[in-house]
């Protein structure tokens, strides 16, 4: 057991010698993954579901839109920080009711992993598309109604933004 732990410490060093790479976290997240995309498939194959051979073009841009909505409102909403607080630490305000957040490196790789997972849309779209997908061979009518919401929302986000920045055109443009 002490030589693979020897093994296993030359690698991260070897992996990244002047950075602290939190691997064993990497690991931990990559094996809670394929458990929970074990668990999908399992409950698809108990329940008898059947996955279509090819999903539908509305449903790809459905999931794509809201995947991209949930994966930000997880990882940068200011009202969801409570569920990263315990892996990261708040930074500032970065508009748009989003905050940046570090990750707290207290010395677990594992509690590393899940606050650099946490605080990444990118990162952490990835589960959430699985989630989605999953819950659209599992439960398609309760999926759509709630990814339809997600994607009103992100649609919503985007007026706002194009609403803030045409009034802030117009009173800039209105001294002229």
């Amino acid at each position: 057991m002490s030589d693979l732990r020897q093994k296993v410490a030359r690698l991260r060093q070897a992996y990244a010698p002047h950075e602290h790479r939190p691997l064993g976290g990497y690991l931990a997240a990559m094996g809670t993954y394929a458990g929970v995309t074990g668990v999908i498939t399992g409950l698809v194959k108990v329940t008898g579901r059947t996955v279509p051979e090819r999903p539908t073009t509305s449903d790809v841009v459905l999931l794509a839109i809201a995947t991209h909505k949930l994966s930000r409102l997880l990882s940068k909403d200011a009202v969801t920080s409570p569920l990263r607080a315990p892996f990261t630490r708040y930074e500032r305000p970065i508009g748009s009711g989003e905050v940046m957040e570090q990750v707290r490196d207290s010395g677990s790789s594992t509690r590393h992993a899940i606050g650099e997972l946490l605080s990444c849309p990118f990162c952490l779209a990835v589960w959430v598309a699985t989630g989605l997908t999953g819950g659209l061979v599992l439960a398609p009518r309760l999926t759509r109604l709630v990814a339809t919401a997600l994607t009103a929302v992100a649609a919503s986000d985007f007026l706002q933004m194009g609403y803030a920045a045409a009034q802030r055109a117009a009173e800039g443009g209105a001294g002229e």
